[in-house]
């Protein structure tokens, strides 16, 4: 019988995905399609990560991934965050959350930052018109 885990949240700016990580043959679909697929090539790298840092752990899983929102590299920046909870909560390790953190610790706790809203008196958030005196 498959180990199912539970659907992990995960977002990056306005992107939204949720995975799914079932015991498997180390396939992962994205929008149920294959990870291989999945265009441009950086945006499918950044997706891939979280499974080059399990290493041996890889081939012993599935994992499914919904993304919606946002633009392609938000979403691939959401999948690789939602794998790695999903990974995380899937083995309860602290040799994959060791891997994981010390390559990058936002795969695990997200990253806020978002874009800074646009005031008046400029053409945007922080910059003014120039003024001259002379």
């Amino acid at each position: 019988m498959k180990k199912k885990s539970k659907l992990i949240p995960a977002s990056r700016k306005t992107a939204k995905a949720t995975a799914v990580v079932t015991t498997g043959k180390g396939r992962v679909y994205i929008n149920k399609k294959p990870v291989e697929i999945i265009t441009p090539l950086i945006a499918r790298e950044r997706m891939l990560t979280p499974l080059e840092l399990i290493g041996k752990y890889r081939d012993k899983v599935d994992i499914n991934v919904r993304v919606a929102g946002g633009g392609f590299m938000g979403q691939a920046e959401a999948c690789s965050i939602a794998i790695c909870r999903a990974l995380d909560t899937h083995f309860k390790t602290k040799e994959i959350k060791n891997r994981i953190t010390d390559f990058d610790k936002h795969l695990l706790s997200g990253d806020s930052r978002r874009t800074e809203s646009k005031k008046f008196g400029g053409p945007g958030a922080r910059r003014r018109k120039q003024k001259s005196y002379r």
